[in-house]
């Protein structure tokens, strides 16, 4: 989990981050608690599962952020367009050090970066600025943090978007 960044008064690239870094957050905290059956188990006709959705949002994470802006991203074991399945032989923990390691990178780019930077992703013919790139990865997070929420609630009926705040006597 990354040190909060209050966004209610920050400058733009800040709030961004820490939305995006909420949401990021939110992804792990749906897969605390469960053993690895209950992360693979696939939860949708399709083979939706909570570590698959993990595996996508770390190669799309070095993808947008990383190779889109000229950095220097991992070699991919997978096919990034088949990015969602997970394999007998990847590992629980192997995923989600991948996961901490595209943050990360995606994290540097971001520090490095002006909001107005621009860059091109290799698999699209557009020119994107890092602000739309922040924009898109905070809905892409949002989205798939969604479907944990949903299927986390189907494995255990755990619910919640985020973990809930204690200690501060405001509820």
């Amino acid at each position: 989990m990354t040190t909060p960044v209050t966004p209610y008064t920050a400058a733009e690239k800040q709030t961004l981050h820490a939305s995006l870094d909420r949401h990021r957050d939110a992804v792990l905290w749906k897969l605390e608690g469960l053993d690895d059956e209950q992360l693979r188990r696939p939860m949708t006709p399709t083979g939706t599962n909570l570590l698959g959705l993990v595996k996508h949002l770390a190669s799309v994470e070095y993808g947008w952020f990383v190779e889109t802006f000229g950095g220097e991203a991992e070699p991919l074991w997978f096919d990034p367009y088949d990015d969602l399945r997970i394999t007998p032989d990847e590992s629980t923990d192997q995923i989600l050090a991948f996961y901490g390691r595209a943050r990360a990178a995606a994290d540097a780019m971001i520090t490095e970066l002006p909001l107005a930077a621009q860059g091109r992703p290799s698999w699209h013919d557009i020119t994107v600025s890092l602000r739309w790139t922040l924009v898109h990865m905070i809905e892409e997070t949002a989205r798939h943090a969604g479907h944990m929420d949903i299927l986390r609630e189907l494995i255990d009926g755990r619910t919640g978007d985020h973990r809930p705040v204690t200690g501060t006597g405001t509820g």
